[in-house]
């Protein structure tokens, strides 16, 4: 994709110690006194008989000691000289930083003259070494935060920088390449009954930043705070979504499978997990790039001729750092304009093509579909399809400048990209050309978040596995990227090693599970949510017999032929000898869909399919004939009824050839049946449902029904 020129001026970078000196020196020389010296020793020299002046009256009025007059003077005679600093003297700034910054709202009770004044805030400038193009380092000043003050850590002791620092031994790459992991503790999710937590490295939840801003820069932390009161949110420390920013900010590999989407009416809650993982994304961005400049500032002291070392490694092959993969621009609409208020107002004010953004994102114009002789549809479809931008192809670039976030920025110098699984697979399968492209702005990718995976399993999981499979592979181009910059992870093939990987779902699948086991392999280890369900049996309101027939399955490919067995040797048999028609089959996959067809076709059956590939023309026909009794089966998946929601009517007999992932369609197809004294369903399953099993029969149910020797369960 073309970058899009919005005529912003591009200001190639300043290296102070050529453009700064002069101004810098003339204000220097403004609040020195006036001596016959010519050297900066010799002036230190002069100053120590003499009576203090204004200006060291002013430092002793605001409390800094005379060892940090002294190392000011210092570093100002480093700069003379055009001398580096060492890591000790670095420490030493950061502390003098902290002093004066502490000074900070005690312009009342200090009257100092203008020039002393401008003197103390050109001593802060030559401290911190800051220009207009640098975003605002605020890791090395304090925030006071409801009375209390917070100093937060320097980089180096944050988790961004703990994370991205460690060197990868080759011992630790075989391990995590065994794809093994032994989870060493559980502990209880706050706000979630009947859920655990549980991670492979050392439980930190207890010990987690328990203190504001709990790992946030100050600025973003202040932000979000505010935002937080004003929404009528109160106790933030103990808040659903600071604990999941605590848990994001541990850069572990994260599988969150309860989450209680918006689509369900739980906006609260979903929107606590989306303001956590945009707040973390945002300071891993601002992280990165206040190192980056942090170390341009460095560079730019080295004496002439000195390499910079590995010390300054602080980027990837790309720019993008972060990717969001979302199913539907609806919900992309939601995530990208809560991104860009959780942003501080310094940061934002302006966002480019923030109009085109909402024509192409933004709810749609729904008046000429309006029909108000359709029955309606349940809360949660009319929440996911029926209220905004239902489509599912999309790629959006984020770019965030000084002062402005730049919406439909070019990918490769994008910050993040927001986009849908299609709209990635659809990208690579383009021109060779094109593909690497999107290669090379994949190959970076830090903190990669996949948000309502369960509805990306209803539309096609093979695109998620598609993407994530194309991470972090090597850049096939430099794109103007300075490698002595490039961090070694990159350089070695181990960045893969590196990326935190957050997966968002509301329920959990098997192949959701291997994803994360297999495709996500983070060295920090991995943290998962288990939860004991109660079922949904309740919530079927007829007096429906069900009855669970067990079957035997070693292996996923192995159940599929093992259901379809059974299915043909115990199930159909009773349905070709009956000249009852209204049975319909209900199946969770595309795959047991397409075994079934090419069955009855085999059998010569009367049958039907109502899917979600299938015209409407079709569908409609469909549902006429086997209501009417012409058709005596109907084949129907899970996936057509998560974008449909049809009431199938003139069910008289039903086989759930296999439960549905979604808990909630369970009750719905159930329910269906029409009211006879002799309601049946037949449901099949084996030990590799277990999943799906839980969360519809229970916990407890589950496992006396996959641990009986009895091979038939009959529930009322």
């Amino acid at each position: 994709m073309a970058s899009q020129f919005t005529g912003a001026v591009l200001k190639r970078h300043r290296p102070q110690e050529n453009l700064d000196r002069k101004l810098n020196k003339k204000k220097r020389e403004r609040c020195i006194s006036n001596t016959p010296t010519d050297s900066f020793e010799d002036k230190s020299v002069a100053n120590i008989n003499r009576k203090p002046t204004a200006y060291h009256n002013l430092l002793a009025s605001l409390g800094l000691s005379n060892k940090v007059v002294s190392d000011m003077n210092r570093r100002r005679q480093r700069q003379e000289q055009g001398k580096s600093d060492t890591e000790e003297d670095e420490d030493e700034e950061n502390s003098s930083s902290e002093d004066i910054s502490s000074t900070d709202g005690d312009d009342d009770e200090i009257q100092v003259k203008g020039a002393d004044l401008e003197c103390l805030e050109q001593e802060k400038i030559d401290d911190n070494h800051s220009d207009e193009e640098d975003s605002e380092t605020d890791e090395e000043n304090e925030l006071s935060t409801n009375g209390q003050s917070s100093v937060v850590a320097s980089s180096s002791t944050s988790a961004f920088s703990e994370h991205l620092g460690h060197t990868l031994l080759s011992e630790e790459v075989k391990t995590l390449l065994k794809h093994v992991w032994s989870f060493k503790w559980k502990a209880p999710a706050i706000g979630m009954p009947n859920c655990s937590w549980k991670g492979t490295r050392q439980n930190f939840l207890d010990v987690a930043k328990s203190d504001a801003p709990y790992g946030i820069k100050p600025k973003l932390f202040e932000h979000w705070l505010q935002l937080y009161k004003e929404a009528g949110g109160e106790e933030f420390g103990s808040s659903a979504r600071r604990r999941f920013f605590s848990i994001c900010n541990s850069y572990m590999d994260i599988l969150h499978s309860n989450k209680k989407p918006f689509y369900n009416g739980d906006r609260g809650e979903d929107s606590s997990h989306i303001d956590a993982y945009l707040m973390h994304s945002l300071n891993h961005i601002f992280r990165s790039r206040d190192l980056v400049k942090k170390n341009e500032r460095k560079i730019a002291k080295l004496s002439h001729g000195e390499t910079p070392d590995d010390r300054f490694r602080d980027r990837g092959f790309t720019s993008p750092k972060v990717l969001i993969l979302l199913p539907l621009r609806s919900i992309a609409f939601r995530v990208v304009n809560r991104l860009i208020q959780l942003t501080p107002e310094a940061h934002r004010d302006t966002v480019e093509h923030h109009g085109r953004f909402n024509d192409e994102f933004g709810y749609e114009d729904e008046s000429d579909d309006f029909d108000d002789g359709k029955p309606s549809k349940p809360r949660d479809w009319e929440a996911l399809f029926g209220e905004g931008n239902n489509d599912d192809t999309f790629l959006l670039g984020i770019k965030y400048t000084r002062k402005s976030i730049r919406l439909y920025n070019d990918f490769i110098t994008s910050d993040m990209i927001i986009a849908s699984p299609l709209g990635l697979v659809l990208a690579l399968g383009k021109a060779e050309d094109n593909k690497k492209a999107v290669l090379d702005y994949l190959s970076s990718i830090e903190v990669f978040v996949i948000d309502h995976a369960d509805v990306m399993y209803m539309q096609n999981w093979t695109h998620v596995q598609t993407v994530v499979t194309k991470l972090n592979e090597e850049s096939s181009e430099h794109h103007n990227t300075d490698i002595s910059r490039v961090r070694p992870m990159y350089l070695n093939g181990h960045a893969r090693f590196y990326r935190q990987s957050i997966i968002l779902s509301s329920y959990l699948t098997p192949d959701i599970n291997f994803l994360f086991n297999h495709q996500c392999l983070n060295y920090k280890g991995k943290m998962k949510l288990e939860c004991e369900h109660k079922g949904v049996l309740h919530e079927v309101l007829h007096s429906v017999t069900q009855i669970y027939e067990k079957f035997d399955a070693d292996s996923v490919k192995q159940a599929d032929h093992a259901r379809l067995e059974y299915f043909t040797k115990k199930i159909f048999p009773k349905l070709k000898d009956s000249v009852q028609g209204g049975v319909m089959i209900f199946m969770s996959s595309n795959a047991e869909l397409a075994m079934l067809r090419e069955f009855l076709s085999s059998q010569k059956a009367s049958f039907c399919i109502v899917n979600e590939s299938v015209s409407q023309e079709a569908k409609s026909r469909a549902r006429q004939g086997f209501f009417a009794g012409s058709t005596k089966i109907m084949l129907y998946n899970e996936r057509g009824h998560f974008y449909w929601r049809y009431t199938i009517r003139g069910i008289k007999k039903l086989i759930i050839y296999s439960l549905p992932e979604r808990k909630e369609f369970y009750p719905q197809i159930v329910n269906m049946l029409e009211e006879s004294y002799d309601m049946e369903a037949t449901v099949l399953f084996c030990p590799l449902d277990v999943f799906r099993l839980r969360r519809i029969v229970g916990h407890a149910s589950a496992k006396s029904l996959l641990s009986s020797e009895r091979s038939t369960f009959i529930f009322r």
